[in-house]
């Protein structure tokens, strides 16, 4: 059971919890590991960040994935995600931290993705203790790292995590008068939407 107090414009928790991040695993084609969904001004949209396929993708542990460079789409995914939410409130205040942890060109995608989960605990204001599982349990049996959630979500699959968490609750978004509220999208949307208010929406309160 977490414990939340308030504090400054929000809720933050006072115990950290644990969260293990697997990093024993073999990388996976076609999965959330290397893209993000958005709002743009024509709906959902989705970026990936392309990966150097060395044998052929599949089969390499998920530490030892690199990021390909090349191309510029660091750029291209910078201009998307301004064009989608330069009229979002608070997209001025976070937009230069993001794109800083963007642009720190880790060699290893793993390494790339827990920059970016530390830069929106920390804007969330989420006191999160992120631990780097040592061995792989398969999904489906029990291990030494609490409850499985690696198969929760799917870019393939219906999402209902919010659903069963009871957070499935609609907020501002820029493009909402047009299309409506969209859900289970990348935490950036409910960041450059609703700033510090943020966390009311993450915590039941």
């Amino acid at each position: 059971m977490k414990t939340v107090t308030q504090q400054d414009s929000g809720f933050r928790c006072v115990i950290p919890s644990v969260v293990w991040l697997e990093a024993c695993e073999n990388y996976r084609k076609q999965s959330w590991r290397n893209r993000f969904r958005f709002y743009a001004a024509d709906g959902a949209e989705s970026l990936s960040i392309p990966v150097v396929h060395d044998g052929g993708g599949e089969g390499i542990p998920i530490r030892e994935v690199r990021i390909d460079w090349s191309g510029g789409w660091p750029v291209r995914h910078k201009r998307a995600i301004t064009s989608a939410y330069s009229g979002s409130p608070f997209f001025e205040y976070y937009r230069d931290g993001l794109f800083a942890a963007m642009d720190e060109r880790p060699e290893f995608l793993f390494d790339y993705n827990l920059r970016i989960i530390n830069y929106l605990l920390e804007k969330f204001g989420i006191s999160a203790d992120i631990r780097i599982t040592e061995d792989y349990t398969p999904e489906g049996e029990p291990g030494p790292y609490g409850e499985d959630f690696r198969a929760a979500i799917h870019p393939k699959r219906p999402d209902t995590v919010l659903r069963d968490l009871d957070l499935e609750k609609p907020y501002f978004q820029v493009f909402s008068r047009k299309y409506g509220f969209i859900p289970n999208l990348s935490a950036v949307d409910l960041l450059f939407n609703e700033g510090p208010d943020s966390i009311f929406w993450i915590y039941k309160v």
